[in-house]
This record gives structure tokens, C-alpha cells and sequence, in this order.
């Protein structure tokens, strides 16, 4: 049962990320009914929860539930477009601004995500992910870029995790991260930026083939 004083608010939360990870797959129907029972809750914040996530586009009205629209394609595409355009400011930013504690702490996060990999442990492998670019963009010392680019990347969550499933591109991934720290290292703000564009961009173009790749399977199944 979730409690929490601000039960909606934990309730709005735990739905947005039940449909980020995929937990509600993309046409499923949810009910206020279904919801409050699986979460323990009265309908009252079941309610405007899903009223949220209606106005956020993640879900929307059919009259006998509420359908998952999710992320989809398009939505992948004009979230790294932008990743592209703030990520790498925040982490030239960073370059100026980090203290040796928290390049430590960087350090200490990519050691872990190379033991995951030696244990081709996804879901730890994406934590740790998560958990270098999060203290990535706290470092550029920016309230904005931080929320701007914490958001994205929780939204990509799903897709994140089938593309550190390829353990191939976990590697690479790590070895961009360890490049990213390089530069942080030396405080050199153009080679932070030029190592987190590529970063991404490499990770765009991992998971626009992922997502690509299921379309093509999707449009098999239904043809045959």
C-alpha cells in the first residue's frame, strides 16, 4: 500500500513510472477500480492521478478506461534531439564547476556499471547509468538543465534498458562515460561537451534501431 502525505502525488509518480518502464504496456486499459486495488488507495487519487497523466499525454479517455499511449517513436526522437542540444552544456558546465568529491563519486559509479557488466546485470546497469548522469547534471550547477535532463532520461527509462541489455553497446556506453570523466577530470569544458554529445548521439542511434527494429517485427506479425 503506498502512503505518503501527499497520496496523489506518490500515486501520479508511481503510475508515470509504471508507464515509463513499460510495467503498463502501450494500449493497455487502465480503470480507476483495477488501479485503487492494486495500489492499496481509495479511487479519490487514483483519479486525478490518471487526470495528470491525461494532461501529460501518457494516457488518454476511452470511456471505459484510460488507454497507455506511452512513449513513442516520435517522442524518443525529440527527446534526444534535445538531450543533444542541453546535455552537452551541462556537462561543459561541469567541466568548471565540479569539486574532486564528486568527481570521486563519478569514478566510484562507473567501477560499479564495469562489475555489472562483468555480470551482464541489466537492471544494475541501468541504475548506475541513471545514477552517473544524474550526478552529471546536479554537478553543471544548473537548477533548470538539471530538472530539464533528469526528466528526459526518466522517460527513456524503458528503452535505456533494452539497450544495456546489448551488452556490446554497455561497453561502449562505458567506455563514452569513462571519456566524459576524462575530460571532467582536466576541466577541459570543450572536450566534456564534444564526449557528451557523442554519447548521446551514439545512444540515439542504438535505440532508434531498437525501436525501429520492433516496428519492423510488429508490421511482420501483422501481415502474417
Amino acid at each position: 500500500m503506498i502512503q505518503s502525505t501527499s497520496l496523489a502525488d506518490r500515486v501520479f509518480e508511481h503510475l508515470e513510472n509504471a508507464i515509463y518502464s513499460g510495467t503498463y504496456a502501450e494500449g493497455q486499459i487502465l480503470t480507476e477500480t483495477f488501479l485503487s486495488k492494486e495500489l492499496g488507495v481509495s479511487r479519490t487519487p487514483v483519479r486525478e492521478a490518471l487526470r495528470r497523466l491525461e494532461q501529460e499525454r501518457l494516457i488518454e479517455e476511452t470511456g471505459k478506461g484510460s488507454r497507455v499511449l506511452g512513449i513513442t517513436v516520435e517522442d524518443v526522437e525529440d527527446i534526444y534531439e534535445i538531450r543533444l542540444r542541453t546535455e552537452g552544456l551541462a556537462t561543459r558546465w561541469a567541466a568548471q564547476r565540479m569539486t574532486d568529491e564528486q568527481i570521486q563519486h563519478l569514478h566510484e559509479l562507473l567501477d560499479l556499471q564495469e562489475f555489472y557488466l562483468s555480470q551482464e546485470n541489466t537492471n544494475e546497469l541501468k541504475n548506475t547509468d541513471t545514477q552517473f548522469h544524474g550526478a552529471l547534471y546536479e554537478a553543471c550547477g544548473s537548477k533548470t538543465l538539471y530538472e530539464i535532463l533528469s526528466s528526459l532520461h526518466r522517460k527513456m527509462q524503458r528503452f535505456r534498458s533494452r539497450s544495456l541489455s546489448h551488452f556490446e553497446r554497455a561497453a561502449i556506453a562505458l567506455q563514452e562515460h569513462r571519456a566524459i570523466l576524462a575530460a571532467l577530470e582536466t576541466k577541459d569544458p570543450q572536450k566534456a561537451e564534444e564526449a557528451a554529445v557523442l554519447h548521446v548521439r551514439n545512444a540515439r542511434d542504438n535505440v532508434l534501431k531498437t525501436c525501429n527494429g520492433d516496428h519492423a517485427e510488429q508490421q511482420a506479425g501483422h501481415e502474417s
